[in-house]
């Protein structure tokens, strides 16, 4: 299966690869593509700004995470610097078939990462 679409958008299990991330719930979803992504710590600002299609980057590890991306219609989570999320996110995730991955980089890197692959933020 294509890693990206004839737009260019590339899916989660690319993204896996490029973060060397771990997938920690809903593997059967990484062909969903990425449309942008937004780096925040704030779910309010995910609320405010973030459209279908969007994949997030964040720090914060509650359930939050997952209801906020849940009601939003993002297509996925990635957890940076190594913290993992709550259990109770993850099984929240698995019941809600949001793709949820860890990635040992920083915020930073792994946006930086992400844009040279293509990607686009929020803003482009």
């Amino acid at each position: 299966m294509s890693e990206s679409n004839t737009e260019g958008w590339v899916t989660l299990r690319r993204v896996a690869q490029i973060l060397k991330a771990k997938v920690l719930a809903s593997e059967d979803y990484l062909d969903r593509e990425v449309q942008h992504v937004e780096c925040t710590d704030l779910m309010s600002q995910v609320l405010a700004f973030v459209q279908p299609g969007y994949l997030l980057l964040t720090g914060l590890t509650n359930i939050q995470v997952v209801n906020t991306a849940n009601i939003s219609g993002l297509i996925g989570v990635v957890f940076v610097r190594g913290r993992p999320p709550a259990m109770e996110a993850i099984a929240k995730a698995k019941a809600v078939e949001l793709p949820l991955l860890l990635t040992s980089y920083s915020m930073y890197e792994a946006a930086g990462r992400l844009y040279m692959n293509g990607l686009p933020g929020s803003s482009d």
